[in-house]
């Protein structure tokens, strides 16, 4: 195969994921393993890696697993070689149009963590530490 190949821990360690739903993700379909090891263990190589830190990066905008799995899969059309024009199309118009939702999640998250820190302000005038 060629490329460096990751235990399941390791792949934790580096996208912040539990290994309980890195082996989630695989389970649904999102993220399979690139291989195996001879005692079956899973081996993720930096392409599987980047897979599942854009899922990370999803989740917290409120997109479904069903979601997820349209983004990259729009995502793996675009990376191909050999998709066809109209197949790229509609993946760019997908992508667009998820790109439009996580703007508005975005300006959501941004809006409820100031009112967080105002909050947070808020309570350490009589915090005592």
């Amino acid at each position: 195969m060629g490329a460096e190949l990751l235990q399941i821990g390791a792949v934790s360690a580096r996208t912040e994921l539990s290994v309980k739903t890195i082996r989630h993700y695989d389970e649904v379909g999102l993220v399979t393993p690139s291989a195996r090891s001879t005692g079956g263990f899973r081996l993720y190589t930096q392409k599987d890696v980047d897979r599942l830190i854009a899922i990370r990066r999803m989740k917290p905008l409120g997109f479904s697993l069903d979601e997820m799995r349209d983004v990259l899969a729009a995502l793996d059309t675009l990376d191909s070689g050999d998709s066809s024009a109209d197949d790229r199309n509609r993946a760019i118009d997908h992508l667009a149009a998820c790109h439009r939702r996580a703007e508005q999640a975005c300006a959501t998250l941004t809006r409820q963590l100031a009112y967080a820190r105002e909050l947070t302000a808020q309570l350490a005038r009589f915090s005592r530490g």
